[in-house]
């Protein structure tokens, strides 16, 4: 492919990323990572932020993926410190594919414990792939900070996170497991019947929590 045909093909790319079709938006960001171009950078993030459609905010992060992470990291970092939800979201959520722990010290506490729901479960998201060896129990500890939040699926997300970061994640577990909120205790006991049996089901692990800590309060305990 030509200089010029490269140059068209990704004019017409990032074109059609403002149409209103969503399926042109899709194809048009197919287009953008089958052709990586540093140019296409800045309109994929750009687009991330506002995307309606989960299924072509999907193939913008794959596109973005696709660029060299000299090139993306640095602008998704800057992301994250939009004052729209959805474009700290999608910038965390992209950051988790791409894989680049350098991006690692702008996963901050504030992202963690994030007001917006979604945000927050894609730092969780983002921080299990992205800590450093060895920070692991630090992060579980600022993890653990958010035990209860949400409903099903947010403490699902932070019971995966929580997992995902082994052996290192029990001591702070066993402490949320005598927290004075019963929503903690049984969101942190379910998490390590989690941990010790991947097969478990979520809600099953929640409901022998809440089994156990009933007979736990009994007088005279279990």
């Amino acid at each position: 492919m030509t200089t010029a045909e490269q140059d068209t093909d990704t004019a017409r790319a990032l074109q059609g990323l403002e149409d209103s079709r969503s399926s042109v938006r899709l194809r048009a960001a197919l287009a953008a990572g089958s052709i990586p171009d540093a140019r296409s950078v800045e309109k994929l993030v750009e687009r991330c932020a506002i995307e309606p459609e989960f299924y072509v905010r999907e193939m913008l992060t794959w596109a973005l993926t696709r660029h060299p992470a000299s090139l993306t990291v640095p602008r998704l970092v800057a992301e994250l410190r939009s004052e729209r939800p959805q474009a700290r979201s999608q910038a965390l959520h992209t950051l988790s594919k791409i894989g680049e722990r350098q991006a690692w010290p702008a996963i901050t506490r504030a992202l963690l414990s994030d007001g917006d729901e979604e945000v927050a479960r894609s730092a969780w998201r983002a921080a299990a792939v992205l800590v450093p060896e060895g920070e692991e129990a630090e992060l579980a500890g600022a993890l653990a900070t958010q035990l209860g939040r949400g409903g099903r699926e947010t403490q699902l997300s932070l019971s995966r996170a929580l997992i995902a970061l082994g052996e290192a994640v029990l001591p702070t577990l066993r402490a949320a497991m005598t927290d004075l909120d019963p929503r903690v205790r049984h969101h942190a006991v379910a998490t390590e019947r989690l941990l010790r049996d991947p097969d478990a089901g979520f809600e099953s692990a929640i409901e022998e929590a809440k089994r156990v800590a009933a007979l736990q309060d009994r007088p005279g305990g279990a």
